[in-house]
């Protein structure tokens, strides 16, 4: 009964039907997570074992999709390396004391699996729910620094960039101590049950190839390094990278997610052999349900082959997006 079509496509296995899955398909436009978001905001739902893993069913439940996600958010890594951090309605996370030196690094502390203990009772409560593959995440290390040294999130990340250009040393500190606690935070993730992980690099898009190379890729290409013998498939997932596709796909892994603004032939040309992820624009589930499938089918039209590839957003579900919608391009992904 358990439906394996997902952890087949990302190991390039040939599959009955593509599947699908949508990133932040676990909350934000679903009318259960609507209902549950009148009664608590987001860190407590994702701190409550039964609550984050209902969260997590319903896209299952409602959507027909071929994976679960954990329903979690990026910045309870932070967190748990002792940050103070609110998540503000309609603006995002806002960190206290944004780092601004070494010494600011220096009060993170090492990531312990005892301080996200809910997170792995989600996982429990899901794996004995779950027919499909269940899949863990977590930011990857330069977005979590733009969130820590920014303070809030940004579309200029200009206190980022130079942090990084100005203090390359404390820079490079910073990354290692993100890099390990991801490390740690993932094979949690894994040892608690999920099936699959991915990195989410929301914001790299926003260095020039050459700094990503220099700055981040091999703090990137360690994570996915450490992770290579825990027997899951490994999902490295960027926005605007495709001038740096080629370098952000140098990575030990089985899987490369894409946004819509490169072409899905040129993106699989440039990752090679590795399966590829994506890459709908999320704007287009807002069109007529016609002109979204049509999309979708003119993405499956430049793809060289089906085996290994994985329906999916090219970002997050939009709030706006209607269920509906989702539920039948679903009907139609699987109908190809």
């Amino acid at each position: 009964m358990f439906n394996d079509t997902f952890i087949q496509a990302c190991y390039g296995k040939p599959t009955p039907r593509i599947p699908v899955w949508f990133m932040r398909q676990a909350g934000r436009s679903l009318p259960g997570y609507r209902e549950l978001r009148k009664k608590y905001d987001v860190l407590t739902l994702t701190q409550t074992p039964e609550l984050a893993a209902q969260v997590s069913l319903e896209p299952i439940q409602r959507l027909g999709v071929d994976a679960a996600i954990l329903f979690a958010d990026i910045m309870l890594l932070p967190i748990a390396m002792g940050k103070e951090v609110k998540v503000v309605d309609n603006v995002g996370p806002i960190v206290d004391d944004p780092i601004t030196s070494s010494e600011d690094i220096q009060k993170l502390r090492p990531f312990e699996p005892d301080n996200a203990v809910y997170l792995q009772q989600t996982v429990k409560l899901l794996r004995r729910e779950l027919q499909v593959p269940l899949i863990g995440f977590s930011a990857a290390p330069f977005t979590l620094a733009s969130y820590l040294i920014e303070g809030q999130p940004t579309r200029t990340w200009l206190k980022t960039k130079r942090f990084m250009f100005e203090q390359p040393e404390a820079w490079a500190q910073l990354m290692g101590v993100l890099s390990e606690a991801i490390i740690a935070y993932l094979s949690m993730q894994i040892t608690a049950g999920v099936q699959a992980v991915q990195i989410f690099d929301s914001w790299v898009g926003c260095l020039a190839p050459s700094d990503y190379r220099t700055f981040v890729l091999p703090h990137v290409q360690k994570i996915f390094l450490a992770l290579k013998g825990e027997g899951v498939p490994r999902i490295h997932f960027g926005t605007n990278t495709g001038a740096m596709l080629r370098d952000f796909s140098n990575v030990d892994c089985e899987v490369i997610g894409v946004d819509w603004r490169i072409d899905v032939a040129q993106a699989k040309m440039l990752i090679g052999n590795k399966a590829i992820q994506g890459n709908l624009d999320p704007a287009v589930l807002l069109a007529s349900q016609e002109t979204i499938n049509s999309k979708f089918d003119e993405l499956l039209s430049g793809l060289p082959s089906r085996d290994g590839f994985i329906a999916n957003l090219g970002h997050g579900v939009l709030p706006e997006t209607s269920d509906k919608k989702l539920t039948t391009l679903v009907e139609h992904i699987h109908g190809k």
